[in-house]
């Protein structure tokens, strides 16, 4: 057994958990962005192929003390790196920190560098090159301030890169935030699904994967593929078996609209590029003159939030018409919105049910939900 770190968005760790230990991991410990558990690589394997809240998964493959950076090296050394890669796999070290009292993580990372390569020589004769745009194999170092570990990463390209989103507008969502947030909403396929400001589609893409069980990783490739010990021959069953899985026939409402026409085109595109533009139904408009699609439903969507000052102010005008588009359009709805504002409850003078901190890249938001009570223009308190 191997023990493991998955990294994510900073919020969402519990759902992780929840999922990966679903798909066989034991042992688990919640980490601040992440989480530490034990797993077999069949496992690992499956986690990647699966997991839609995962940013990477990695494995230990040492831990220890130091002092200085010839610490590190040796701890480094005693990796039996052969028995993981072949020397002609391209590699890429990396250090990450948290109150190291060392003066370069630059030279911890050429340390640990020279570790991999000098064990290479030794052993086989011949070093691996370094690729830090496209490697093979990449090497991940955290540090504390007395103890340093070193994982080889296990999924290649972090794992919100579905491999579906061709075209894309300025600072989209990511997609294991977006489906996070769908998770969050309790939604399920049964029920309408709503995003009135869609974008280039992430979160409505996200709830149609979810709502055919289309793996998430169906279509990418992965580090592990690249191990000496990767088992060809139980991957291709495992991607046999997630493709077996689909099911197409499955009945969803899910739609999405969005003032920005070009955004409207683009999502369209990226829906028919992947062949699932007949499961949603596009709009275009502004959100504040939108009808319910459905007679109820879940609303997860993420609207703008700005950081200048004029920005600040266009957005304090917006949020007591959203609230009155709600009132007046929603009722019966569960209405999720993601934003970096939190004055946004506040000015739409409606009390939020429930507000979960959740990070969208550095930026802290809260992800508040408002019930709109059928019958009625007031919301739950």
């Amino acid at each position: 057994m191997l023990v493991c770190f998955a990294t994510t968005v900073r919020g969402l760790e519990q759902l992780l958990a929840d999922e990966l230990i679903a798909l066989g991991a034991s042992d688990v410990h919640l980490a601040n962005a992440g989480l530490e558990f034990v797993a077999s690589l069949d496992d690992v394997m499956r986690m990647n192929l699966h997991s839609r809240l995962a940013s990477r998964i990695m494995i230990r493959l040492a831990f220890g003390g130091y002092r200085q950076e010839e610490d590190i090296y040796q701890l480094a050394r005693g990796i039996k790196w052969e028995e993981w890669f072949h020397v002609g796999n391209n590699i890429k070290v990396s250090t990450s920190a948290i109150a190291c009292p060392l003066k370069s993580l630059d030279f911890v990372t050429l340390r640990v560098k020279d570790a991999i390569c000098d064990d290479f020589v030794e052993r086989v004769d011949a070093r691996p090159n370094v690729d830090k745009a496209n490697p093979d194999m990449r090497i991940y170092n955290f540090l504390t301030s007395e103890t340093a570990t070193i994982y080889l990463d296990t999924s290649g390209d972090t794992l919100f890169k579905r491999g579906y989103r061709r075209l894309k507008l300025e600072a989209p969502i990511r997609e294991n935030l977006a489906f996070g947030l769908i998770k969050l909403s309790g939604w399920i396929p049964d029920r309408p699904f709503y995003d009135p400001m869609c974008g280039s589609g992430t979160l409505a893409i996200e709830a149609i994967c979810y709502g055919l069980n289309i793996a998430p990783g169906l279509n990418r490739e992965f580090a592990f593929e690249k191990f000496l010990d990767f088992d060809t021959e139980l991957f291709a069953q495992m991607r046999a078996a997630a493709q077996d899985a689909i099911n197409y026939d499955q009945p969803l409402q899910i739609f999405a609209s969005d003032i920005n026409r070009n955004a409207i085109e683009i999502a369209k595109q990226n829906f028919a590029q992947i062949k699932l533009d007949k499961y949603v139904k596009f709009s275009y408009g502004d959100f504040l003159e939108q009808k319910a699609p459905a007679e109820n439903g879940v609303i997860v969507t993420n609207p703008p939030y700005g950081v200048r000052l004029d920005e600040l102010d266009n957005l304090a005008e917006l949020y007591p018409q959203i609230a009155s588009t709600l009132k007046r359009n929603f009722a019966g709805w569960d209405c999720f919105f993601l934003t970096g504002d939190l004055r946004m409850p506040k000015l739409m003078r409606l009390k939020p049910s429930r507000k979960t901190p959740i990070f969208n890249g550095a930026l802290e938001c809260r992800l508040f939900e408002f019930k709109m009570v059928s019958g009625s223009n007031r919301e739950v308190k």
